[in-house]
């Protein structure tokens, strides 16, 4: 959601009106809904084998997989009515939404690039809410969308640390189990600073104001801590705690300063 925000605000140079606030926040929600419950609808079986997921829902059998179903088609009917209300070309994109949410958990099947087409879905949420800003697609918006892409395969391939074993043990295929554990962690940080890069040039394409400059602060700041986590942290839960709350907090950080950098006009 912050990331879908400063999209927007990428595109208005500002705060966008409360109306296109308001049905960006519905069509993020709504997409959310529709790929989370996706997600465990189509992963039930593979949940029900790995201790840690055994006990979700679907998956402990508390609930009936029908209900994800319907909750995937309530998340796209929101999608669709929020894509309505802001402008026609995202109505014209709606299906590349649509496919990419609901067909993402399938990937881990297939390919290690699972993490990456996981970001790319994600950053779907920016590059959507640029588009329903400005109406149309620029080069800072595909920078914005490549930065965000990175960032979430990122800390999802650390994510997939926790079942490094039991993916080798299935055969599922993400980017530790294929690779190796130090690979992966290696190759979290590198992404991460690319991350950081590609938003110094979205920052720049769109001539952000000085106060930009502290949200690359932030970035800088985020990669020290998943550096010294990763390279000391033993406990891989505790880890994962600790860099998912790091994330978090750095992209409402970078939310903030992308508002203030193009509202109050230091240049």
């Amino acid at each position: 959601m912050p990331f879908a925000y400063t999209g927007a605000i990428f595109a208005a140079h500002g705060i966008p009106s409360a109306h296109a606030l308001l049905w960006i926040t519905v069509a993020v929600l709504g997409a959310r809904t529709a790929a989370m419950a996706a997600n465990r609808y189509l992963d039930r079986e593979i949940d029900v084998r790995n201790p840690r997921t055994a006990g979700r829902a679907v998956a402990g059998g508390k609930l009936d997989p029908s209900v994800m179903l319907w909750a995937a088609a309530a998340g796209l009917v929101l999608l669709a009515i929020a894509a309505w209300q802001l402008n026609p070309l995202c109505v014209k994109l709606l299906p590349v939404a649509a496919v990419g949410a609901l067909l993402y958990p399938l990937c881990k099947r297939f390919t290690w690039t699972t993490h990456f087409f996981l970001g790319a879905v994600d950053a779907l949420a920016p590059l959507g809410a640029f588009i329903a800003i400005r109406g149309g697609v620029d080069l800072a918006a595909i920078v914005l969308f490549l930065a965000v892409t990175v960032w979430v395969a990122g800390f999802d391939i650390i994510y997939a640390l926790m079942d490094f074993t039991i993916d080798r043990a299935q055969g599922i295929r993400s980017l530790p189990a294929q690779f190796g554990e130090r690979n992966a962690r290696n190759l979290a940080i590198a992404l991460h600073a690319s991350m950081a890069v590609l938003l110094v040039a979205a920052g720049l394409l769109e001539h952000a104001g000085r106060l930009y400059a502290l949200g690359i602060l932030a970035a800088g700041a985020l990669l020290f801590f998943e550096n010294r986590k990763l390279t000391k942290t033993k406990n891989i839960f505790a880890l994962n705690d600790r860099i998912f709350t790091a994330n978090m907090a750095f992209s409402v950080i970078f939310l903030a300063t992308t508002a203030a950098a193009f509202t109050l006009g230091y240049r």
